[in-house]
């Protein structure tokens, strides 16, 4: 009998503590719970991952807008906090998700995900805006520590510094963008837009356009400045 009692009461300590951990590591909200969680969340870091079309149609308050078909999606997060919640959104579900989990794989402590998304979002008349966030607003440059951010990997990063006017910029784009994708598993290319972040040029020294840095284990290998071809940087990559 009185094993009896001590096998029952295990089984509703186990029960408890199984449904309290399924309970917090609960990270798919609906529309309405999503919205509560942001609201109850400190320091929350909203993230619409749609493409910057959709995003000035209309997003939740405060959202950056870090575009997950970018090919330099994860370099772009550089400017977000890993121990700090990250929420992220998009139409219906699908790049939201696997937003969320190249970002958990990206040492993101926690990431919640809204399956629904803006579809979801938008029948329930949750609210919308068109304001992009302060921080986005007073901070749009890339600083020093986000540029250095993109060096905290084992694979080999190559910077362009490019600009929409430079010709020879134009002329590498395309190879640069096959070369992004072919190697993205032991290679980031990242381009910076030197118009629109004139403080991080200034600091880097950059001067002139293109300028091509390379990195290996953060440390710079080859630092160029001008076009380059394809076969030409790519020896410099191995």
């Amino acid at each position: 009998m009185i094993r009896n009692s001590i096998l029952a009461l295990l089984a509703v300590i186990l029960f408890s503590c199984t449904d309290s951990q399924s309970q917090t590591d609960k990270t798919s909200f609906s529309a309405p719970e999503f919205l509560e969680k942001i609201q109850a969340t400190k320091d929350a870091q909203v993230v619409d991952v749609r493409t910057p079309g959709e995003y000035e149609g209309g997003h939740i308050a405060n959202a950056r807008n870090i575009n997950w078909n970018d090919d330099n999606f994860i370099a772009n997060t550089a400017s977000l906090d890993k121990s700090k919640p990250v929420f992220v959104y998009c139409l219906s579900g699908g790049r939201s998700g696997s937003a969320a989990k190249a970002l958990r794989k990206e040492g993101f402590t926690t990431v919640y995900e809204m399956p629904g998304g803006m579809m979801e979002w938008r029948s329930k008349d949750l609210p919308l805006t068109t304001d992009k966030p302060a921080d986005v607003q007073a901070n749009s440059e890339m600083t020093l520590a986000q540029y250095n951010a993109l060096l905290e990997t084992d694979k080999t990063v190559v910077i362009d510094f490019y600009a929409e006017w430079c010709i020879p910029c134009k002329k590498m784009k395309p190879f640069l963008d096959v070369m992004t994708k072919e190697l993205s598993n032991t290679v980031d290319i990242i381009r910076i837009d030197a118009d629109k972040n004139p403080a991080i040029c200034k600091e880097l020294n950059v001067e002139n356009l293109p300028t091509i840095k390379v990195y290996k284990n953060k440390n710079l290998v080859w630092d160029h400045i001008g076009y380059v071809d394809e076969n030409t940087l790519r020896e410099k990559i191995k």
